[in-house]
């Protein structure tokens, strides 16, 4: 017998699970770049900023190390980095009140794990990070969104009262947002944990690009809101704040004792976190200045220039975010993603091309998104200038164009 037969299906959990769309139609970008394009690549947040020379020093420091398995909540050393990083933001927390992951998905896969069963449902504002839907769903959970206020504000608290019902457990939110770069204030804050605190919600923060915020401080982090311990369950990463994506290290933060030692014991069964890549980091989280001062004024100036080259274009209108390093654009478009394609496909422009992300499915609500799509703002501003012509000019040619 030679070949294979079609045996047994995969899992029917596995099968539902939706399509990245920050990658499904990388196989176009492939046969473009074959046929001999130039991709620039808006689709990802993959930075191409150089992490601080603190993470590449101490990966060589460590290749003496003895690779043993690190302890399940991560090594001791970059846990106390951990809970150094976050003093130096005013924010007091303990070793216990930590876990290292791998990356912020694992850490936010470990909060719904640890904090929700399934069938409960999960409150989340849109457009929110498309992946979450696939964690919650290999998690057994439901998202239901919530919308944001108008011009990506934060949303409403009564917007989020309205649809808690009993099966609600909890509030993701993650600030600044991926992908509309939503700064959640202190007062915004105060205002959803009482909402939480009142309906007996935890409060799942992910804040992966706190940090990252252009006009003012970083943004609160949920940790600093009095009155919520119980309730707070923080998702962070290395990857943004220290252009680290490769290392995957991120971290679980709450000071709700049972819902750590739930933590705990899932971590356990995935037994460590990887040594080298703990002790790469460490020593940035001890000591983040000024390089992160450095990475957002980058994108600061990246931003600005992405937002200015879209206001040129005939029928775009883009929104300006408060932080993060995405700008989210409505195109004159019968729909984002059949755009997307044909610009892999059928267009270049003196020999380039441009991976976008279509937006539909960072929203939950049919319809929505259908005529947006979120640029990432990773390279210089003369590349993404560059790119924004390119739409542009697709845009003009593009056969499927609405206004």
């Amino acid at each position: 017998m030679t070949g294979r037969q079609a045996g047994l299906a995969a899992s029917r959990r596995s099968t539902a699970l939706p399509v990245s769309p920050i990658r499904r139609l990388m196989p176009l970008a492939e046969e473009a770049k074959a046929r001999g394009r130039r991709v620039i690549h808006l689709n990802i947040g993959q930075p191409d900023l150089d992490p601080p020379p603190s993470v590449m020093q101490a990966a060589v420091d460590a290749t003496g190390e003895r690779l043993a398995y690190a302890p399940s909540r991560g090594l001791p050393s970059a846990v106390a980095a951990w809970v150094t990083y976050y003093r130096h933001h005013s924010i007091e927390v303990e070793a216990g009140d930590i876990v290292i992951t791998g990356g912020a998905s694992e850490a936010l896969s470990l909060a719904m794990l640890a904090t929700c069963d399934p069938g409960d449902e999960v409150l989340v504002p849109e457009p929110f990070y498309a992946p979450y839907q696939g964690i919650a769903g290999v998690a057994g959970l439901r998202l239901v969104p919530v919308p944001l206020g108008p011009g990506f504000t934060h949303p409403n608290p009564e917007a989020v009262r309205e649809r808690i019902t009993p099966a609600t457990r909890a509030l993701l939110i993650c600030s600044p947002s991926n992908p509309t770069g939503t700064v959640y204030r202190r007062e915004d804050l105060i205002a959803l944990g009482q909402v939480a605190r009142d309906a007996g919600l935890f409060l799942l923060s992910d804040e992966t690009y706190r940090e990252i915020v252009f006009d003012g401080p970083p943004a609160p982090s949920a940790l600093s809101i009095p009155g919520l311990d119980e309730h707070v369950v923080v998702i962070d990463s290395v990857s943004k704040r220290f252009n680290a994506c490769g290392l995957r290290i991120g971290t679980i933060v709450s000071r709700n004792p049972a819902v750590m030692a739930a933590v705990a014991d899932l971590a356990e069964l995935r037994l460590a976190v990887p040594v080298i890549d703990q002790l790469a980091v460490a020593r940035a989280l001890a000591a983040p200045e000024p390089y992160i001062g450095t990475v957002v004024a980058t994108y600061r100036e990246r931003v600005a220039a992405v937002v200015a080259a879209l206001a040129e274009i005939p029928g775009v209108t883009c929104h300006r975010p408060g932080g993060g390093f995405y700008v989210v654009a409505r195109l004159p478009v019968d729909d984002s993603e059949r755009f997307a394609a044909w610009l892999l496909r059928e267009f270049a422009l003196d020999g380039d091309t441009v991976m976008v992300t279509p937006m539909s499915d960072f929203y939950l609500t049919p319809g929505r998104g259908r005529d947006e799509i979120r640029i990432a703002c990773v390279h210089d501003p003369a590349t993404l200038i560059r790119a924004a012509r390119v739409i542009g000019a697709a845009l003009a040619a593009y056969p499927g164009r609405t206004g």
